[in-house]
């Protein structure tokens, strides 16, 4: 696909997604090539509507950017509840249940999505899908690599520990952690997957989130807004 379209299409979700903060909001902010198209239209907006927004970042990458846009940081220890939280995704299926985890930071990303009110996820049309087929990301303690995988193939999986780095080491997170990416194929049944992978001992979190509220879908001639 052309590269200048679907940066286009990304683009216009997270304008459309940016359109709902309001000034005073606490913002929770994803993390991932959408999730920064946003953030740099907040911080237009808080140059241009004369507003304040106070964010919570879900990555390094996603702080420093924030700071640059002029967002004002604050953390779920002063602001355990948030407005709103904007976020991409990876895929995204007609029961709006998606799968993240492409840029390793989905537990963070997750803990926050779950401390707004509402988190709304924007993405280009292709990541649309009728059924979940992604591999799923684990974030999974270094010392549990093993255990994970058995467990991933005693629930007919395919785990693969995700290669990270120009050196070819592994991928590893802020927190410390590796990813494995767990292949399950077609997801027929995401929530209850979601719960399965839940209980895996010595995975910190999954990338299956089942409570977005709304996707804003970005496409050639506009943006479509899929809401539960």
């Amino acid at each position: 696909m052309d590269e200048d379209k679907k940066r286009k299409k990304k683009e216009k979700a997270a304008e459309s997604a940016a359109s709902l903060i309001k000034d005073g909001m606490v913002v929770g902010l994803g993390t991932g090539s959408t999730a920064e198209f946003v953030i740099r239209r907040i911080g237009e907006r808080i140059k241009e509507d004369k507003i304040e927004v106070f964010g919570i970042p879900t990555s390094l990458r996603t702080e420093m950017l924030a700071i640059e846009c002029g967002i004002h940081l604050t953390s779920l220890s002063e602001h355990p509840y948030q407005d709103i939280c904007i976020d991409g995704a990876d895929q995204v299926d007609s029961k709006l249940i998606l799968i993240k985890g492409g840029w390793g930071s989905h537990t963070r990303e997750k803990i926050v999505s779950y401390a707004a009110k509402k988190l709304v996820i924007c993405i280009e049309e292709e990541k649309m899908v009728g059924t979940l087929n992604r591999p799923v990301p684990l974030e999974v303690l270094p010392y549990a690599v093993k255990t994970v995988e058995e467990q991933v193939k005693k629930l007919s999986g395919v785990p693969i520990l995700r290669i990270g780095g120009n050196k070819g080491g592994y991928f590893i997170t802020e927190s410390g952690n590796v990813i494995i990416d767990a292949d399950f194929g077609i997801i027929k049944d995401p929530k209850s997957m979601s719960s399965v992978l839940s209980s895996i001992v010595g995975s910190v979190e999954h990338g299956i989130f089942t409570n977005a509220a709304e996707v804003h879908v970005g496409n050639e001639e506009g943006v479509k807004i899929l809401k539960r």
